[in-house]
């Protein structure tokens, strides 16, 4: 991949939120998502931020639902992944693999 065609941590952190979630997750579910597996301290707003981002990138598509009563009369925007941020999850996940292998091998000698 070239030079910014990478996701970036919270990119890769929202994308794996939103793949752990079946489709047409909307931003309030994939936050909850991302505090309850790493209970990482986050803003709803960034969640949402990092969401448009995603989505102007290809790895993301939206849809906006119907407008109900329980939300002020306020429709939600659901998201789901793409195949492009399928093949961004995937080959972000081969970097950090060939970045760790490296890491084990320089600690396999140096405990020889």
């Amino acid at each position: 991949m070239a030079r910014g065609d990478y996701l970036g941590e919270f990119e890769l952190v929202v994308l794996l939120g939103l793949a752990r979630l079946d489709d047409d997750a909307y931003g309030m579910t994939v936050f909850e998502e991302i505090e309850r597996v790493t209970g990482r301290d986050l803003t709803i707003p960034a969640v949402y931020v990092t969401l448009s981002r995603l989505e102007k990138k290809g790895h993301v598509a939206s849809r906006t639902g119907d407008a109900t009563a329980a939300r002020g009369g306020r429709a939600k925007k659901f998201y789901r992944i793409t195949e492009a941020g399928e093949t961004a999850l995937q080959a972000s996940q081969e970097m950090l693999d060939r970045l760790w292998s490296g890491i084990r091998a320089r600690e396999a000698t140096s405990n020889s």
